[in-house]
């Protein structure tokens, strides 16, 4: 077994994020667009793909007390800083969060959609003084492609199919990650404590204070764990780290495969459910592992942006998978929570990054607990049942259909809807 391959996966895959990964994205894009250009834009002009768009419009930046991809432009203008990653906006002050609101009054930053094939592309241009840089990101977060400063291109790379999480890279199955995250030395993968850490922060954040939906306080009815159930626990605890997230908490999560909130529902159902069935940390960190890189794995065939939410589904499988081995469940029983969990909730679409992003992280935890619960009791779901297939590979496979082929139409639909209200 290639154990690097493993942590390869891990390391790459997660990233501290600071606010929603989309406008965030943008906010990368501008910041590095603005200090090649050297000084404040007097212009703004953002090209996006529709889901870009679709996940930035309606998610708060972080300080700012507003939404949308202008205020995390403006922010950007001000105080980013390209080097941070996605953590661009980290630094930030009260005094930069005023200074980018008045900036956004100014009408100097506009938004287009781009015309292009892929769901994940911004291309970021500043201007000022006869002047103009251009930044360009396409197919991770990340992933700058170009850097141009009036005609001199200054960083230029061919759009990439090998980028981080293309489905190519990694080269992930189930059976494999189940060895991987039995058998590996624990000490390993001890580095996931930092996104346990920095994911419980925000959570216990999101349930003491009154956040977005309020979603995880309102589950919680000011119970504690001991007088909760699993389901209840587990979901009002993650939930509410995605309250306090999609409502402009300053506070950083650890994100997995481009994602705040999956890394927010990858990460902290697995916690939850250690600390309420008394599991060690050894035990949790290789649940820990096993949940993580199946949402890897999911996200590598699904894409970096799809129809389908990506919370909801794909690390929401990967709790499935770890919270089956916490209660003792090994390979066969994490096939049936996996399948299972895909002929549960493969139709929930994105609509966007928004405060109810809580909701469905609620409902698709609640079904991660079912699902596994059902899984450790034999009971799973079969090639009788819709788009399940023999193999859960197979399964995976047909989910991934499901969002790139069968919703090809789906995004384009739900942004005239939100555009039109």
């Amino acid at each position: 077994m290639d154990v690097q391959k493993y942590l390869l996966a891990l390391k790459n895959e997660l990233k501290p994020a600071l606010g929603c990964t989309e406008p965030i994205a943008v906010a990368l894009a501008v910041a590095k667009a603005r200090e090649t250009l050297g000084c404040l834009p007097e212009k703004v002009e953002l090209w996006v793909s529709t889901n870009i768009l679709k996940n930035a419009m309606g998610v708060g930046i972080p300080g700012t007390g507003m939404v949308g991809v202008e205020i995390a432009s403006a922010l950007s203008c001000i105080a980013g800083h390209s080097s941070y990653g996605l953590e661009v906006l980290s630094g930030a002050t009260p005094r930069d969060y005023e200074h980018a609101r008045a900036y956004v009054s100014l009408g100097g930053i506009t938004v287009k959609t781009k015309d292009t094939p892929k769901k994940l592309y911004i291309e970021a241009r500043v201007s000022a003084a006869g002047h103009e840089a251009v930044c360009i990101i396409e197919d991770a977060h990340t992933n700058i492609t170009h850097v141009q400063l009036d005609d001199k291109v200054l960083e230029h790379c061919d759009s990439q199919t090998q980028h981080p999480g293309a489905s190519n890279v990694y080269q992930l199955d189930v059976n494999g990650i189940h060895a991987f995250a039995t058998t590996v030395d624990v000490e390993e993968i001890r580095f996931l404590n930092d996104a346990i850490h920095m994911n419980d922060t925000i959570a216990r954040e999101g349930l003491a204070n009154e956040y977005g939906m309020r979603v995880g306080r309102v589950l919680q009815d000011g119970r504690t764990m001991e007088e909760m159930s699993l389901s209840d626990y587990v979901c009002a605890y993650s939930s509410a780290a995605a309250d306090a997230r999609m409502a402009g908490s300053t506070l950083p999560v650890m994100s997995t495969a481009g994602s705040g909130n999956q890394g927010i529902s990858a990460s902290l159902p697995v916690v939850a459910a250690a600390r309420k069935l008394g599991v060690g940390e050894d035990t949790m960190l290789r649940a820990e592992a096993l949940s993580q890189l199946i949402t890897i794995h999911i996200k590598s065939h699904i894409g970096k942006l799809s129809p389908l939410c990506g919370c909801a589904i794909a690390s929401s499988i990967g709790s499935s998978a770890g919270i089956v081995y916490l209660l003792g469940g090994g390979i066969d029983k994490i096939h049936s929570a996996i399948q299972n969990m895909i002929a549960d909730i493969s139709g929930l679409i994105c609509d966007g990054a928004k405060s109810s992003c809580a909701l469905k992280i609620a409902s698709s935890l609640a079904s991660a607990v079912q699902c596994a619960q059902l899984a450790m009791a034999g009971v799973t779901a079969t090639a009788l049942d819709g788009i399940i297939a023999q193999d859960t590979e197979d399964s995976i496979c047909n989910l991934a259909n499901l969002g790139s082929v069968g919703m090809n139409q789906t995004d384009r639909v739900i942004l005239d809807m939100m555009i039109a209200k």
